[in-house]
């Protein structure tokens, strides 16, 4: 009994030291791997900033899925013929779209949603400073006590219970 306990101590601390090094595996296949690693860490760079159109939440360095290799095979196909990163990534945005980016840019029209969740902030920060100025200042309600005669009339109920 001793003997299975102190296994099981062991299996424990060996999955505890295990698991802070266990990482995540890319999704890069070898035969994507460029041989120039100048040019396939660019491409490496380039895909952590792209999304997966399939997975969404994912790189396509990252995803399995089989359009994030197509994807991967394009960035390295453009690094090959010459284009630079920003090349890379504007043929990906005509093709695809914005939303292939995982940060999308902050020009043109992005602009109004970057700003938008600032403004609405300091927007209700100000409206919340305004309530609660307002209802420091404000008088407070005064309790009237009983009339006559509706102090009679409690008497009059009490006397009755």
């Amino acid at each position: 009994m001793l003997r299975n306990m102190f296994k099981s101590i062991a299996l424990v601390l060996c999955l505890a030291v295990a698991m802070p090094l266990a990482t995540p595996v890319l999704a890069v296949q070898p035969d994507e791997v460029l041989d120039d690693p100048v040019l396939e860490n660019r491409a490496r760079e380039l895909s952590k900033g792209l999304r997966c159109v399939v997975c969404q939440n994912e790189s396509i360095d990252e995803s399995n899925a089989d359009l994030a290799r197509e994807l991967r095979l394009v960035v390295r196909e453009r690094l090959v013929a010459g284009d630079s990163d920003q090349e890379v990534l504007n043929y990906l945005v005509e093709r695809y779209g914005e939303f292939v980016l995982l940060k999308p840019r902050t020009d043109g029209w992005n602009i109004i949603l970057w700003l938008s969740g600032p403004a609405l902030f300091l927007l209700a920060l100000g409206v919340g400073i305004v309530y609660v100025r307002g209802r420091a200042s404000a008088t407070a309600r005064t309790e009237t006590g009983l009339s006559e005669e509706e102090a009679a009339r409690l008497k009059e109920i009490l006397k009755e219970s």
